[in-house]
């Protein structure tokens, strides 16, 4: 099982992806740019390209998260250009990195019509991918309910895939704590086979590309996004069992959001989590 964690690219990309080898990880996330701005990043290519040629050598896995102001549902106009161009400029990044794809949220729309919101996420991929010749893909996350029940539903993610242009450029990526605050993963020890059925029923599964593995310090259903480490959150152990068995033989991009201590490094938790994966 490919697994990793969140880090940092302040060394550039390659530094990134060799700090994910000395630590233990075959998979990792970064932000592409400044995670609290749509701005537009000049990156040096080179060293994207020197990141792309590293992870293809040690076999790394990589994925991208936009950054935290990016909301596909907005279509306030100006927001709404500099959201597109900063999806653009993140999918061309991700791309020269070599990484699977950017991970974006599903999106929140503010106004009454909720009908809208999806729309303009529709609309917004429509843009994005207009044109783009690139191998990265966006994977839309499931979101956790906080503040919206937008994008809480498999059902969802798949619809507005489907209405989108070019949906063989559009894949998923799961969050495990969002699934469990938003009620999305079912209750019980046998919650995750049950969802796994409804997933591959939806076709889903199928275009599964990435998984942000992350515990809920909340009770189900709470519509909280904060997470825990593995095991030592409301999930807990013998529910994250039947999912890792299932990506163990997956080459997906297993990354861990979970908090560390100042310091330290998710290297531990990520030798945990493929422990658990073979029980």
């Amino acid at each position: 099982m490919k697994a990793g964690c969140h880090i940092s690219i302040r060394g550039g990309y390659l530094a990134a992806a060799k700090t994910a080898a000395q630590i233990g990880a075959d998979a990792f996330q970064y932000f592409p740019k400044n995670p609290r701005s749509l701005a537009i990043k000049s990156f040096d290519r080179k060293d994207a390209e020197l990141c792309a040629a590293f992870c293809r050598e040690r076999g790394i896995a990589s994925i991208a998260h936009t950054p935290y102001p990016t909301n596909m549902a907005t279509d306030e106009g100006e927001l709404r250009k500099a959201t597109v161009a900063s999806l653009r400029n993140d999918l061309e990044i991700a791309d020269a990195c070599g990484s699977v794809g950017i991970v974006v949220h599903f999106g929140k729309y503010k106004g009454k019509d909720s009908l809208q919101g999806y729309k303009n996420i529709i609309q917004c991929m429509n843009e994005v991918l207009a044109d783009f010749s690139g191998q990265a893909l966006l994977l839309i996350e499931n979101q956790a309910g906080e503040g919206s029940g937008m994008g809480t539903t498999l059902e969802e993610l798949m619809q507005v895939r489907s209405l989108c242009e070019r949906p063989e450029l559009i894949g998923f990526c799961f969050d495990t704590c969002h699934a469990y605050a938003s009620g999305l993963w079912p209750a019980g020890e046998d919650g995750w086979s049950r969802l796994q059925s409804h997933a591959a029923t939806l076709g889903y599964l199928s275009l599964l590309r990435a998984v942000h593995l992350n515990d809920s310090v909340y009770p189900r259903g709470m519509g909280k996004d904060r997470h825990a480490p593995i095991g030592r959150g409301e999930i807990g152990e013998r529910r994250f069992i039947p999912l890792l068995r299932y990506l163990r033989s997956a080459s997906l991009p297993v990354v861990l959001e979970t908090p560390v201590l100042k310091g330290m490094t998710h290297a531990s938790e990520i030798r945990y989590v493929k422990e658990l994966a073979e029980r």
